[in-house]
């Protein structure tokens, strides 16, 4: 779109329906905070490694860093953050606490994300 040249950084409407169709399908801003609030838990790559081996069998804390190479806290440290978004779940037996995915929607995501990559 051309900037207005009156120093309004905002571009002018060159087609009305176009950003009408746009503006019918916007959401509220705090959807959108929201939504990049969620997508930025996929955007570490040890983050993405613990969802994708989550995503096909139910592991601990021990089994996930060894799986990764990292140490227990880092993965304790993810897990958690994976945890408050509502990606992961964790369940106890006796002392330890198994974690999976909080849904397949999760699985969606990463999966749709991966598809796009390798096109």
């Amino acid at each position: 779109m051309a900037g207005k040249e009156s120093g309004d950084s905002r571009g002018e409407v060159i087609h009305q329906e176009a950003v009408n169709a746009a503006k019918d399908v916007m959401l509220d801003a705090q959807t959108y905070t929201d939504l990049a609030s969620l997508l930025r838990h996929f955007g570490d790559p040890n983050r993405l490694r613990i969802l994708q081996a989550l995503a096909h069998v139910e592991l601990c804390v021990g089994d996930l860093a060894a799986l990764l190479g990292v140490t227990k806290s880092a993965v304790s440290h993810q897990l958690k953050d994976l945890k408050l978004a509502k990606l992961v779940i964790s369940r106890r037996d006796g002392q330890l606490v198994y974690y999976s995915l909080a849904d397949d929607h999760v699985r969606s995501i990463f999966d749709i994300a991966l598809e796009h990559l390798n096109e």
